[in-house]
């Protein structure tokens, strides 16, 4: 009598248990689906407008120039800029190993495209995406900037967007033209690394 009372008890804690596991990746995957969402929605649209200044999400740059993904950024930053949409242009992103900043890095490159270096900010510490949220906030506060438009890889934006707001700044989003890099990550790799570190950062696993 005793065996099979425990057997039934067993058989109830595995049912409730696949009930479980199977109630958790069906969550996993609507929240995956949401985020997915969220991302294609930033990555399709371009909020530029009239703000305060541009900030510039920094990328690998090498020996002091900035690889191809950088510099689809800048040159969208530099576009915006002569648009008129902002008056000034921050530059994110610390050292990549080598003696350059990628902060630094894409400050010269703008100037080298004319923009005066009045109008750039440099900001040369930050070594990941919260970082540089981080630190741009404090630049904003320091300069009495308002709003500001954000440029980076559309898939990117997304994370960008939310963890600026956290931060308690207005930003409005830009994504930088498309550009094949050989070697570099696809565009589905991209989207899961998102999906995963926004995930990661609501968890504070971060």
């Amino acid at each position: 009598m005793r065996r099979r009372s425990n057997s039934k008890q067993g058989k109830w804690i595995l049912r409730a248990a696949l009930l479980l596991l199977l109630t958790l990746a069906v969550g996993a995957l609507a929240w995956c689906r949401w985020v997915y969402g969220q991302i294609e929605f930033y990555a399709g649209q371009d909020q530029a407008a009239p703000a305060d200044a541009i900030g510039v999400l920094g990328a690998a740059e090498y020996d002091g120039k900035p690889s191809p993904v950088y510099r689809a950024r800048l040159d969208h930053a530099r576009a915006l800029y002569s648009r008129g949409i902002a008056p000034l242009i921050i530059t994110l992103g610390g050292g990549g190993g080598d003696q350059y900043s990628e902060g630094a890095v894409g400050r010269e490159y703008l100037m080298g495209l004319g923009v005066p270096e009045s109008d750039i900010i440099a900001e040369t510490q930050s070594r990941n995406t919260e970082d540089s949220a981080r630190r741009i906030a404090v630049i904003a506060r320091a300069n009495g900037l308002r709003r500001l438009v954000i440029v980076s890889d559309g898939t990117h934006l997304f994370r960008i967007h939310a963890i600026c707001a956290a931060e308690g700044l207005n930003v409005l989003t830009s994504p930088r033209p498309r550009v094949s890099v050989e070697g570099g990550t696809n565009e589905a790799d991209r989207i899961v690394h998102e999906i995963l570190s926004y995930t990661a950062w609501r968890l504070y696993l971060h």
